[in-house]
């Protein structure tokens, strides 16, 4: 990188703090800081929720895996396959309902319909586990940044943490979302430019095929059932799996469902749904084709392996996508390209500091306030909350590296770990009218048992079955010991059970196209994946 490229990442740094101190002189309280106010379109809140998703590690991570490694290939495609029918399900009940309550923090919901029990400890729960796993974030992110660059590992996790808390607190979700629709913008096209620089070399896209692995071409694997070592990424658990893991990421998870509830209404949340659901497999697809890509061109090139050698002397296969880079793109370009890389760790930070902010003010601040703030002292605390989260997260990075290195792989797990058992809490508050406040703990607590288990004893199962283990292992237990408990109040059944085809602002019958469209589009992907 020249002065050139250093000038166009910093002016990026810059622009995106004045964007937010800009953003930020409309904010007036609560509201406006963590739901923008209520009048963001679909299309943004969309774009803002695929940019949070592309990280670096997938950005990086995942044509690394097409590419190189040991397992992968483009069965990595197979994990779309849930998305559009999670899709189905999200905008027909769950959203609608949380949506129709008016939250700011969806743990608020479990307080409504069970106990403030309930409620403290799923947002303790998110709260600690999201403040390790963006520590993560912040050290990955400054490490691919160290490696690609040469800048100081310290000065980039600082830049990267100080940065995004920064334009974080003075914006909040207004500034998380407009940050987020332009590093998509910047993210996608340096995906399709290294694309189409690696076609060029490659000789065309038919000399890029010839020359990809036979064996990692193939992107389905229908008999491969995810339960011996190596199959992790199997057809069955990434299907069946997947579908539990992205209900409970886009519906249960504040970082995505706060985006989902910072709509006009009802009908612009499931909007929303609809166009990520569409939007996000030509996003996946993109860069597991810049992986084909790679792959070939290591083939012609033997050489490129080699310049991906790290100090031990294995490669280092992630940085596969910004060494190519930096060797065949001009200079400027080189520079939007980093830009890329900074913007894809901002998008997943951002929108998480916003999240533990907004439960931070509203489970735990306010909700054991001795006097009622105002709606100023509400906003100054709210954005003095995200720069705190903002600096713990950096300073937890830190101290990443001394741990295990098997961290970095086991905070991937470790979601699959809650992904299961924290839908089924928030499912048995809709669907069931007999499940209470000790069977939702109960079965909160016996789901993760369930997958802690599976994780010790038979590490050999892919952990993205974990999703429906701990789904139904809570569920059993929860019915199990409410049944030989009181019943739910009335006064916590009231609103907050769902009423299908009766839910305020929702009619079935208009959005039944949608569904059908997301079906036959996912049906299509699979078709589409067998002819691959």
């Amino acid at each position: 990188m020249n002065a050139l490229d250093w000038t166009i990442v910093v002016l990026y740094l810059v622009g995106m703090i004045g964007l937010s101190a800009w953003l930020s002189l409309r904010q007036r309280d609560q509201k406006d800081y963590y739901l923008g106010g209520n009048n963001t379109g679909p299309l943004p809140i969309a774009l803002s929720t695929m940019a949070t998703q592309c990280s670096t590690n997938s950005l990086l991570g995942a044509p690394a895996t097409v590419a190189f490694v040991a397992g992968g290939g483009l069965v990595w495609l197979q994990n779309e396959l849930a998305v559009p029918f999670a899709m189905i399900v999200l905008m027909a009940f769950l959203m609608p309902k949380l949506r129709s309550l008016g939250l700011v923090s969806i743990y608020a919901y479990l307080e409504k319909r069970f106990s403030l029990s309930t409620r403290l400890l799923m947002s303790a729960t998110f709260l600690l586990l999201r403040a390790f796993a963006t520590g993560v974030t912040v050290y990955g992110a400054a490490l691919v940044v160290h490696l690609t660059t040469g800048i100081d590992m310290t000065l980039a996790a600082i830049t990267l943490g100080v940065v995004t808390a920064v334009y974080d607190m003075l914006g909040g979700m207004k500034a998380v979302i407009v940050s987020d629709v332009i590093q998509i913008i910047i993210l996608w096209g340096s995906i399709l430019a290294a694309l189409g620089m690696a076609l060029y070399l490659n000789g065309g896209w038919t000399a890029t095929w010839a020359n990809f692995p036979e064996a990692r071409s193939a992107a389905l694997q229908l008999g491969d059932f995810g339960f011996n070592k190596g199959d992790t990424f199997a057809f069955w658990p990434m299907a069946i799996g997947g579908f539990f893991l992205y209900l409970a990421y886009y519906g249960c998870d504040q970082t995505q469902a706060q985006r989902s509830l910072s709509t006009r209404n009802i009908r612009e949340t499931n909007l929303a749904l609809f166009i990520g659901g569409i939007l996000r497999f030509p996003l996946v697809a993109s860069y597991c084709m810049l992986g084909v890509a790679i792959g070939a061109y290591s083939a012609l090139h033997k050489d490129f392996i080699m310049s991906l050698l790290g100090p031990d002397g294995n490669p280092r296969f992630d940085l596969a996508v910004p060494v190519f880079v930096t060797h065949h793109f001009p200079h400027g370009l080189i520079g939007l390209v980093m830009v890329g890389l900074f913007a894809a760790a901002m998008s997943s930070l951002d929108s998480t500091l916003n999240s533990m902010s907004a439960v931070t003010m509203q489970d735990f601040v306010e909700r054991f306030s001795k006097k009622e703030l105002s709606s100023r002292a509400q906003l100054i605390w709210s954005k003095l909350t995200t720069l705190f989260w903002g600096m713990l997260c950096l300073g937890f990075s830190f101290f990443v590296d001394q741990l295990a290195g098997s961290i970095l792989v086991a905070i991937n797990m470790i979601s699959s770990l809650m992904n299961g058992p924290l839908l089924a809490i928030f499912t048995m508050g809709m669907l069931s009218r007999r499940i209470n406040a000790a069977g939702a703990i109960s079965g909160l607590v016996a789901g993760l048992g369930v997958n802690t288990a599976l994780w010790v004893c038979a590490p050999q199962v892919s952990f993205l079955w974990w999703n429906v283990s701990g789904l139904i292992a809570a569920w059993v237990v929860g019915y199990a010991v409410s049944l030989s408990t009181k019943r739910p109040a009335p006064e916590k059944l009231a609103g907050n059970v769902v009423s299908f085809g009766k839910e305020p602002g929702m009619d079935h019958k208009q959005w039944m196209p949608y569904y059908l469209t997301l079906a036959a589009y996912g049906v299509g992907i699979f078709i589409l994946l067998a002819c691959l």
